[in-house]
């Protein structure tokens, strides 16, 4: 039983991973990278809803300094543009009524110092969640043993597990980390 709960653990702090991952993502490096702008919620005015960039349109990076977005409504071109405009992400999209082009300006040395400043912030909000996950299941394991389900041995076996993952984990997050950053500084 306590290993279907350990197996729930490792699924839990992965999703943590993968959070973060999507999260790195949508940071520039100064590469264009069709995930930059893909979730990017517009204000689609004809459809009267809220939607993601990739639902509405193809982008793709014909150069390393350049996104393309193709709408496939083109009632949407103007939408789309806004969206991408006010989405914080320093980009001036421009429009010739068919595609969007988005320039990918080059990172000045400030830009690139927020830009590392903010994976610092999704790798703590990432190791926080694979925390939040320990601290459950070495609570979930405590009551089983309060409750008899498990011995005392049982008991430190599961919590030494459970750190094993969460210091597996954080490794994975920081090593992430780092890799963005270092990506950021090279480009």
């Amino acid at each position: 039983m306590s290993e279907e709960f350990l197996e729930a653990m490792n699924e839990d702090m992965d999703s943590a991973l993968d959070a973060l991952a999507r999260s790195l993502n949508t940071v520039r490096t100064g590469r264009a990278s069709p995930a930059l702008i893909e979730g990017v919620q517009v204000d689609v005015s004809s459809y009267g809803a809220r939607m993601p960039l990739n639902q509405l349109a193809t982008i793709s990076a014909p150069d390393p300094r350049l996104l393309v977005v193709s709408p496939w409504d083109k009632t949407t071109l103007s939408d789309i543009e806004k969206a991408i405009t006010v989405a914080g992400l320093g980009l001036n999209p421009s429009s010739d009524g068919s595609i969007i082009r988005v320039p990918i300006p080059a990172l000045t040395g400030e830009r690139r110092r927020e830009l590392a400043r903010l994976v610092g912030k999704y790798a703590e909000e990432a190791k926080v969640q694979v925390r939040r996950v320990r601290k459950e299941y070495n609570d979930t394991f405590k009551q089983m043993e309060t409750d008899k389900e498990i011995s005392e041995d049982e008991l430190k076996r599961l919590f030494k597990k459970v750190q094993d993952a969460t210091d597996e984990s954080v490794a994975k997050v920081d090593a992430a980390a780092k890799a963005k950053e270092k990506e950021i500084s090279e480009v």
